[in-house]
Protein backbone atom coordinates (compact mmCIF):
# COMPACT_ATOMS: atom_id res chain seq x y z
CA UNK A 1 0.00 0.00 0.00
CA UNK A 2 1.54 3.28 -1.09
CA UNK A 3 1.63 6.31 1.16
CA UNK A 4 0.37 9.65 -0.08
CA UNK A 5 3.64 11.14 -1.33
CA UNK A 6 4.62 14.01 -3.61
CA UNK A 7 1.09 14.99 -4.51
CA UNK A 8 0.65 18.18 -6.50
CA UNK A 9 -0.69 20.97 -4.33
CA UNK A 10 -3.36 22.44 -6.60
CA UNK A 11 -6.01 24.54 -4.78
CA UNK A 12 -9.34 22.79 -4.61
CA UNK A 13 -12.65 23.43 -2.93
CA UNK A 14 -14.95 21.22 -0.98
CA UNK A 15 -17.93 20.10 -3.03
CA UNK A 16 -21.29 20.93 -1.61
CA UNK A 17 -22.27 19.35 1.74
CA UNK A 18 -25.62 20.11 3.39
CA UNK A 19 -24.27 20.08 6.91
CA UNK A 20 -26.39 21.62 9.65
CA UNK A 21 -23.12 22.56 11.31
CA UNK A 22 -20.62 25.32 10.84
CA UNK A 23 -18.10 23.76 8.52
CA UNK A 24 -15.40 25.95 7.12
CA UNK A 25 -14.54 24.69 3.65
CA UNK A 26 -11.54 26.32 2.03
CA UNK A 27 -8.98 25.57 -0.56
CA UNK A 28 -6.77 22.60 0.17
CA UNK A 29 -3.45 23.40 1.75
CA UNK A 30 -0.54 21.04 1.32
CA UNK A 31 1.74 20.30 4.23
CA UNK A 32 5.49 20.40 4.27
CA UNK A 33 5.36 16.70 3.53
CA UNK A 34 3.19 17.32 0.45
CA UNK A 35 0.81 14.51 1.34
CA UNK A 36 -2.60 16.16 0.91
CA UNK A 37 -5.40 17.88 2.85
CA UNK A 38 -7.25 16.87 6.03
CA UNK A 39 -10.88 16.89 7.11
CA UNK A 40 -11.29 17.20 10.89
CA UNK A 41 -14.18 17.97 13.19
CA UNK A 42 -12.27 19.38 16.15
CA UNK A 43 -10.49 22.61 16.94
CA UNK A 44 -7.91 20.76 19.01
CA UNK A 45 -6.96 18.33 16.26
CA UNK A 46 -3.94 19.22 14.19
CA UNK A 47 -4.60 17.85 10.69
CA UNK A 48 -2.15 15.12 9.79
CA UNK A 49 -1.96 15.56 6.07
CA UNK A 50 -0.66 12.10 5.32
CA UNK A 51 -4.04 10.58 6.24
CA UNK A 52 -6.36 13.23 4.98
CA UNK A 53 -7.25 12.93 1.32
CA UNK A 54 -10.93 13.52 0.71
CA UNK A 55 -13.18 12.81 -2.23
CA UNK A 56 -16.56 14.33 -2.93
CA UNK A 57 -19.52 11.99 -3.56
CA UNK A 58 -21.84 12.56 -6.47
CA UNK A 59 -24.99 12.32 -4.36
CA UNK A 60 -24.61 15.50 -2.32
CA UNK A 61 -27.36 18.14 -2.31
CA UNK A 62 -27.33 21.06 -4.79
CA UNK A 63 -25.45 24.22 -3.86
CA UNK A 64 -28.53 26.30 -3.10
CA UNK A 65 -29.67 23.88 -0.39
CA UNK A 66 -26.18 23.67 1.05
CA UNK A 67 -25.84 27.40 1.32
CA UNK A 68 -29.11 27.62 3.22
CA UNK A 69 -28.21 24.84 5.64
CA UNK A 70 -24.65 25.91 6.29
CA UNK A 71 -23.83 29.55 5.46
CA UNK A 72 -20.10 28.95 5.72
CA UNK A 73 -20.08 26.04 3.29
CA UNK A 74 -18.50 26.88 -0.03
CA UNK A 75 -19.83 25.32 -3.24
CA UNK A 76 -17.01 23.35 -4.78
CA UNK A 77 -15.97 21.79 -8.04
CA UNK A 78 -18.13 19.26 -9.89
CA UNK A 79 -18.97 16.18 -7.84
CA UNK A 80 -16.25 13.58 -7.72
CA UNK A 81 -13.40 16.03 -8.43
CA UNK A 82 -12.89 18.09 -5.29
CA UNK A 83 -11.03 17.64 -2.06
CA UNK A 84 -10.57 20.03 0.86
CA UNK A 85 -9.29 20.91 4.28
CA UNK A 86 -12.11 21.80 6.67
CA UNK A 87 -12.65 22.21 10.39
CA UNK A 88 -15.83 22.36 12.43
CA UNK A 89 -16.51 24.94 15.08
CA UNK A 90 -16.27 22.63 18.09
CA UNK A 91 -15.54 19.12 19.25
CA UNK A 92 -18.48 16.83 20.03
CA UNK A 93 -19.11 16.94 23.76
CA UNK A 94 -19.30 13.66 25.68
CA UNK A 95 -22.73 13.37 27.31
CA UNK A 96 -22.04 10.64 29.86
CA UNK A 97 -22.07 12.16 33.35
CA UNK A 98 -19.95 9.60 35.20
CA UNK A 99 -16.88 7.80 33.87
CA UNK A 100 -14.80 4.89 35.10
CA UNK A 101 -11.41 3.44 34.18
CA UNK A 102 -10.84 -0.07 32.89
CA UNK A 103 -7.41 -1.62 33.49
CA UNK A 104 -6.47 -5.17 32.52
CA UNK A 105 -5.03 -7.55 35.10
CA UNK A 106 -1.47 -7.14 33.86
CA UNK A 107 -1.87 -3.34 33.79
CA UNK A 108 -0.78 -3.13 30.16
CA UNK A 109 -3.79 -1.11 28.98
CA UNK A 110 -6.30 1.27 30.49
CA UNK A 111 -9.04 3.53 29.18
CA UNK A 112 -12.03 5.48 30.42
CA UNK A 113 -15.62 4.59 29.60
CA UNK A 114 -19.05 5.78 30.78
CA UNK A 115 -20.05 4.36 34.17
CA UNK A 116 -23.00 2.46 32.70
CA UNK A 117 -20.99 0.82 29.92
CA UNK A 118 -19.57 -2.68 30.23
CA UNK A 119 -15.99 -3.75 29.47
CA UNK A 120 -15.48 -7.50 29.27
CA UNK A 121 -12.21 -9.39 28.82
CA UNK A 122 -12.29 -11.80 25.88
CA UNK A 123 -10.01 -14.45 24.38
CA UNK A 124 -7.48 -12.86 21.97
CA UNK A 125 -7.65 -13.83 18.33
CA UNK A 126 -5.65 -16.83 17.12
CA UNK A 127 -2.09 -15.87 16.30
CA UNK A 128 -1.94 -13.06 18.85
CA UNK A 129 1.21 -12.58 20.90
CA UNK A 130 1.51 -14.23 24.31
CA UNK A 131 0.60 -11.12 26.33
CA UNK A 132 -2.20 -9.94 24.04
CA UNK A 133 -5.27 -8.29 25.57
CA UNK A 134 -8.77 -8.25 24.09
CA UNK A 135 -11.60 -6.25 25.65
CA UNK A 136 -15.13 -5.86 24.28
CA UNK A 137 -17.14 -2.77 25.22
CA UNK A 138 -20.94 -2.56 25.28
CA UNK A 139 -23.27 0.25 26.27
CA UNK A 140 -25.79 0.23 29.13
CA UNK A 141 -28.33 -1.62 26.96
CA UNK A 142 -25.83 -4.30 26.02
CA UNK A 143 -25.27 -3.03 22.50
CA UNK A 144 -21.80 -3.50 21.05
CA UNK A 145 -19.63 -0.36 20.95
CA UNK A 146 -16.00 -1.31 20.28
CA UNK A 147 -13.20 -3.82 20.79
CA UNK A 148 -9.67 -3.21 22.05
CA UNK A 149 -7.10 -5.76 20.92
CA UNK A 150 -3.35 -5.64 21.54
CA UNK A 151 -0.61 -8.05 20.50
CA UNK A 152 -1.99 -8.49 17.00
CA UNK A 153 0.31 -10.16 14.47
CA UNK A 154 1.51 -8.14 11.52
CA UNK A 155 -1.22 -7.79 8.91
CA UNK A 156 -0.69 -8.55 5.24
CA UNK A 157 -0.65 -5.55 2.88
CA UNK A 158 -4.01 -4.51 1.49
CA UNK A 159 -4.69 -6.03 -1.92
CA UNK A 160 -6.04 -3.15 -3.99
CA UNK A 161 -6.23 -3.94 -7.73
CA UNK A 162 -6.20 -1.03 -10.15
CA UNK A 163 -9.60 0.59 -10.44
CA UNK A 164 -11.00 -1.01 -7.26
CA UNK A 165 -10.25 1.82 -4.80
CA UNK A 166 -13.19 3.95 -3.69
CA UNK A 167 -13.36 7.57 -2.48
CA UNK A 168 -13.03 8.08 1.25
CA UNK A 169 -13.26 11.06 3.62
CA UNK A 170 -11.60 11.65 6.99
CA UNK A 171 -14.37 13.43 8.90
CA UNK A 172 -12.65 13.52 12.31
CA UNK A 173 -9.00 13.03 13.22
CA UNK A 174 -7.47 13.74 16.64
CA UNK A 175 -3.90 12.91 17.81
CA UNK A 176 -3.41 9.96 20.16
CA UNK A 177 -0.29 9.36 22.24
CA UNK A 178 0.43 5.62 22.37
CA UNK A 179 3.49 3.46 21.59
CA UNK A 180 3.83 2.77 17.86
CA UNK A 181 6.29 2.10 15.10
CA UNK A 182 7.01 4.40 12.18
CA UNK A 183 7.47 3.56 8.53
CA UNK A 184 7.00 4.93 5.01
CA UNK A 185 3.26 4.20 5.06
CA UNK A 186 2.49 5.39 8.59
CA UNK A 187 1.43 8.60 10.32
CA UNK A 188 1.34 9.64 13.95
CA UNK A 189 -1.45 7.73 15.77
CA UNK A 190 -4.93 9.26 15.46
CA UNK A 191 -8.47 8.66 16.67
CA UNK A 192 -10.46 8.90 13.46
CA UNK A 193 -13.93 8.67 11.98
CA UNK A 194 -13.75 7.93 8.27
CA UNK A 195 -16.29 7.27 5.55
CA UNK A 196 -15.86 5.32 2.32
CA UNK A 197 -18.28 5.66 -0.59
CA UNK A 198 -20.10 2.62 -1.94
CA UNK A 199 -23.81 2.18 -2.63
CA UNK A 200 -24.07 4.07 0.68
CA UNK A 201 -21.54 5.93 2.79
CA UNK A 202 -19.94 3.49 5.21
CA UNK A 203 -18.38 4.95 8.36
CA UNK A 204 -16.16 3.58 11.10
CA UNK A 205 -14.36 4.93 14.16
CA UNK A 206 -11.10 3.69 15.61
CA UNK A 207 -7.40 4.34 16.10
CA UNK A 208 -4.86 4.18 13.30
CA UNK A 209 -1.39 5.13 12.17
CA UNK A 210 -1.69 3.45 8.78
CA UNK A 211 -2.02 5.53 5.62
CA UNK A 212 -5.26 4.43 4.00
CA UNK A 213 -4.64 5.22 0.35
CA UNK A 214 -3.59 7.76 -2.24
CA UNK A 215 -5.46 10.61 -3.92
CA UNK A 216 -8.52 10.17 -1.70
CA UNK A 217 -9.02 6.59 -2.85
CA UNK A 218 -8.71 3.36 -0.84
CA UNK A 219 -9.76 -0.29 -0.93
CA UNK A 220 -9.66 -0.68 2.86
CA UNK A 221 -9.44 1.67 5.85
CA UNK A 222 -7.76 -0.05 8.79
CA UNK A 223 -8.41 0.82 12.44
CA UNK A 224 -4.96 -0.34 13.47
CA UNK A 225 -1.83 1.12 15.03
CA UNK A 226 1.42 -0.62 14.19
CA UNK A 227 3.02 -1.37 17.54
CA UNK A 228 6.69 -1.21 18.49
CA UNK A 229 8.88 -4.01 17.13
CA UNK A 230 8.09 -7.33 18.77
CA UNK A 231 5.06 -5.99 20.67
CA UNK A 232 2.31 -6.57 18.11
CA UNK A 233 -0.24 -4.16 16.65
CA UNK A 234 -3.10 -2.45 18.46
CA UNK A 235 -6.71 -2.12 17.30
CA UNK A 236 -9.44 -0.15 19.09
CA UNK A 237 -12.66 0.63 17.26
CA UNK A 238 -15.99 -0.68 16.06
CA UNK A 239 -14.47 -2.89 13.35
CA UNK A 240 -10.85 -3.80 12.46
CA UNK A 241 -11.28 -2.33 8.97
CA UNK A 242 -13.88 -0.91 6.63
CA UNK A 243 -14.41 -0.99 2.87
CA UNK A 244 -17.15 -0.20 0.39
CA UNK A 245 -19.55 -3.01 1.29
CA UNK A 246 -21.48 -4.89 -1.38
CA UNK A 247 -25.27 -4.91 -1.14
CA UNK A 248 -25.30 -8.49 0.16
CA UNK A 249 -22.63 -7.93 2.85
CA UNK A 250 -23.34 -7.35 6.53
CA UNK A 251 -22.37 -3.80 7.43
CA UNK A 252 -22.90 -3.71 11.21
CA UNK A 253 -21.24 -2.89 13.52
CA UNK A 254 -19.81 -0.39 11.03
CA UNK A 255 -22.17 2.48 10.20
CA UNK A 256 -24.11 3.09 6.98
CA UNK A 257 -25.42 6.53 5.98
CA UNK A 258 -27.55 7.59 3.04
CA UNK A 259 -25.56 10.80 2.60
CA UNK A 260 -22.17 12.13 3.55
CA UNK A 261 -23.96 14.93 5.39
CA UNK A 262 -25.55 12.46 7.80
CA UNK A 263 -22.18 10.85 8.45
CA UNK A 264 -20.67 14.23 9.28
CA UNK A 265 -23.55 15.10 11.61
CA UNK A 266 -23.06 11.80 13.43
CA UNK A 267 -19.41 12.61 14.07
CA UNK A 268 -19.89 16.27 14.99
CA UNK A 269 -23.22 16.32 16.83
CA UNK A 270 -23.83 12.71 17.83
CA UNK A 271 -23.60 11.96 21.54
CA UNK A 272 -22.72 8.33 20.81
CA UNK A 273 -19.62 9.29 18.86
CA UNK A 274 -18.70 11.96 21.42
CA UNK A 275 -18.61 9.35 24.18
CA UNK A 276 -16.76 6.86 21.98
CA UNK A 277 -14.21 9.46 20.95
CA UNK A 278 -13.45 10.33 24.58
CA UNK A 279 -13.03 6.64 25.36
CA UNK A 280 -10.65 6.05 22.45
CA UNK A 281 -8.61 9.14 23.26
CA UNK A 282 -8.18 8.01 26.87
CA UNK A 283 -6.36 4.80 25.84
CA UNK A 284 -3.05 4.23 27.63
CA UNK A 285 -0.78 1.37 26.59
CA UNK A 286 2.22 0.11 28.57
CA UNK A 287 4.10 -2.38 26.41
Amino acid sequence: MKGILNLRCAPRRLAVLTLAISVVAGTAACSAENKGPQVTSTDSARPNSSESETATPESTTPASDSAAASPSATPGEPAGTASSSASAGASPVATAVSWKTYTDAAKTVSFELPQEWIAQSATPEAGSLANAVKVEIKDAEGRYVATLHTGLPQAAPVNCPAGQARPYVVISSVPLDIPHSDGPDTIDPRVVFRVVQGYKFFGSYGITNVVAGADGQSCELRNRVLGPAGKGDISFGDVPSIHAFAADEKVAPAKAFDTLDLAAKYAVHGSEFANVQRMLLSLKVNL
